[in-house]
């Protein structure tokens, strides 16, 4: 970065450099014209009044030359005739200086007609020479350039040296990052400036690093534990099996091995399906219609033995953008919950809004209380810890529920029911067909 930077600043600079001393040679030759009609402009006057007095001008300095001509260009003065041609002194005539650069050296003449006492017309030019007009137009350049190339070369060591000290509190927390171990920040700069803005940017980085890190290894040993409970389960009840060979018993073992492998199975569906999510993998959505899909879920989980199940729907359709094995997984998740809690009833109520639509599970169980209803959402909590296990949970349903509404762009939440048990609140984005 520092070469690029340096690079970059003493381009630039010499290119700069470079057009204002191409500029400023061609500037040198109208200058050296301009400085010469100041200096002829009063002798020119002069020589006018002169003129119209009949008397012969001069210059008063060797330096201008003053001559008088008829109008054809004829000297009527005596003196030698000026270096003009027939052209220079027509546009004398018209009172428009006139530069010369063919002579040696370039000269600058003025004139204009005056009136004699006679009531002759004449023509009053006056010169001066122009020496080093053209030398100056190279030799200012020529150096010139060189003063560029020294500036443009002091712009780069003072690049180089300015982006290395502001480089340096840079490197310094390169290396301060190099040594950071687990849970470690980077220190703060003194100064409030860009750097402090970016290891604070950093710091918060690493937070969220460490934060995930430890999810992961959260999850991992959760998934691990909860992986490890059926599969030896089933270990123990194939090995049982093994070893004493009775049909009664190897009935009663393989109906304990279908109910853990289901369990397993669930389990590791639930799994999938929160990696699948962690890695940005979302079914497309469609229109859903709520309203079927709690009836249908309702019927799945409704049996003789278990709580009755009560569902309350508007008239009509209720639509909500998901897939539709999102809307599934998120009415049998909680109905499951509810059957295992509630005591004897189940109320699934769809309220149907012009933005969001809302599905409400109560049930009259035990309910959750306050201090938990934030975490019943991550993945593996129980309230407790035989709670899930004891009653064939995995400690996933509620976390998938919460993730597929969160990617829906909705929101959950738990509170107490009338009924006295829990209460689930999920907010849906409501779509329209028409």
């Amino acid at each position: 970065m520092r070469f690029r930077v340096t690079t970059v600043a003493t381009a630039v600079t010499l290119a700069v450099l470079v057009v204002l001393a191409l500029l400023t040679s061609r500037m040198i030759g109208p200058l050296l014209v301009r400085s010469t009609d100041d200096e002829l402009a009063p002798v020119l006057s002069a020589a006018l009044t002169a003129v119209a007095e009949g008397k012969a001008p001069s210059s008063g300095t060797p330096n201008i030359n003053v001559h008088v001509l008829d109008t054809a260009g004829t000297p009527v003065d005596g003196k030698p005739a000026p270096l003009l041609s027939p052209a220079d002194v027509r546009v004398l005539k018209a009172g428009t200086p006139v530069l010369r650069l063919t002579d040696t050296p370039p000269t600058r003449w003025q004139g204009t007609i005056a009136t004699g006492p006679d009531g002759s017309q004449r023509l009053v030019v006056v010169g001066a020479g122009l020496p080093g007009y053209a030398a100056a137009h190279g030799s200012a350049l020529r150096w010139l350039l060189v003063a560029a190339i020294i500036v443009a070369a002091a712009s780069a060591l003072a690049t180089w040296f300015a982006v290395r000290s502001a480089l340096r509190p840079v490197q310094r927390m390169r290396a301060a990052a190099t040594r950071l171990g687990a849970g470690k920040r980077l220190p703060l700069p003194s100064s409030h400036d860009e750097l402090h803005s970016l290891a604070g940017a950093l710091n918060d980085l690493l937070a969220r690093r460490d934060e995930a890190a430890d999810r992961l290894r959260r999850f991992t040993g959760d998934a691990a534990h909860e992986l490890r409970s059926p599969v030896a389960s089933i270990r123990v009840q194939a090995e049982v099996a093994v070893r004493h060979p009775d049909p009664e018993l190897s009935q009663e073992v393989l109906t304990d091995v279908v109910h853990e492998s289901e369990r397993l199975s669930a389990l590791v569906d639930g799994l999938l399906t929160l990696a699948r999510s962690d890695a940005g993998e979302v079914p497309p959505a469609e229109p859903v219609d709520l309203t079927a899909a709690a009836h249908a879920a309702a019927a799945r989980c409704t049996s003789d033995d278990g709580p009755e199940v009560v569902v309350h729907t508007p008239t009509g359709l209720s639509w909500v953008w998901a897939a539709h094995n999102e809307v599934d997984l998120v009415l049998d998740n909680l109905l499951r919950n509810a059957v295992r809690h509630a005591r004897s009833l189940i109320t699934v109520t769809v309220i149907t809004g012009s933005n969001v639509t809302r599905l409400v599970v109560d049930d009259d169980g035990s309910g959750i209380a306050a201090e938990h209803r934030q975490r019943v959402f991550d993945r593996f909590y129980r309230v407790q810890d035989d709670r899930a296990r004891s009653s064939g949970g995995t400690g996933l349903g509620l976390a998938l529920v919460a993730e597929v509404i969160r990617r829906r762009g909705g929101t959950v939440r738990v509170a107490e029911s009338p009924e006295g048990g829990a209460r689930f609140l999920v907010s849906w984005r409501t779509t329209s067909l028409s």
